[in-house]
């Protein structure tokens, strides 16, 4: 199945290339509102909601984070648009990771934000919440589609992803990696994934996990600033 878009700029392409946007857990396109209406007059921009996620339909392939970048290397592979840069948000930026991993012919430059190699990567305390609510949720499935589908989301954060750190160093594209100042990802797990990236610069804003929302013209200047200065070739 291929990942149903629902934001998509009409031009062929952007005057600075293709700029992907990858949401995060239980959410849609609708996340990267400011996002888009600042990128949009420059990049080509696109938007998918993740399989299961806004409008696009869970199908019956697996629900993983693998499965959802195999998922945008077939929308892409659809849409022919060449090397894109991607912006990936919480699980949006585990997708990335995953995606650049396995794909990496395919992506310029990687931005993500909120991203986690691991679930020991979360707060504690929320973690520890999420599994709570996975086992409630879990047992009240049978009963409830609400329940299912709420347990299929909890199962993403408890479970995945599973990349080791060593991984990471694959990566050879430009990478920035970004997190707020009192994120749901520890710090160190933040700093974790920038030191085990190559080519990686590592910003940490005033905010919390929320920080592209709580202040956008901060979040898409620092983005912007950044895409420019490795076009540049700074």
């Amino acid at each position: 199945m291929n990942t149903e878009l629902f934001y998509f700029d009409s031009k062929e392409e952007g005057k600075r290339g293709t700029l992907v946007l990858l949401h995060g857990n239980n959410a849609s396109h609708e996340y990267f509102e400011n996002q888009i209406n600042f990128f949009k007059d420059e990049y080509r921009v696109i938007a998918p909601d993740t399989r299961g996620h806004g409008k696009s339909p869970i199908g019956k392939e697996p629900f993983t984070l693998e499965q959802f970048a195999g998922d945008l290397k077939d929308l892409l592979d659809e849409l022919l648009v060449g090397k894109v840069t991607i912006l990936g948000f919480s699980d949006g930026g585990n997708i990335a990771l995953i995606f650049a991993m396995r794909y990496p012919e395919y992506v310029d430059k990687l931005i993500i934000c909120g991203a986690n190699i691991s679930p020991d990567g979360l707060d504690d305390d929320f973690l520890c919440k999420s599994k709570k609510e996975y086992t409630r949720r879990k047992s009240g499935g049978y009963f409830s589609k609400k329940s299912r589908k709420a347990a299929k989301m909890l199962s993403i954060m408890i479970f995945e992803p599973d990349i080791k750190p060593a991984q990471l160093s694959v990566l050879s594209m430009p990478v920035l990696v970004i997190a707020g100042d009192h994120d749901l990802i520890k710090d160190e797990h933040t700093r974790l994934i920038a030191e085990n990236i190559k080519h990686s610069t590592l910003c940490i804003l005033a905010g919390t996990h929320n920080v592209m929302t709580e202040s956008p013209i901060e979040f898409n200047n620092t983005v912007e600033t950044w895409m420019l200065s490795q076009k540049k070739g700074q």
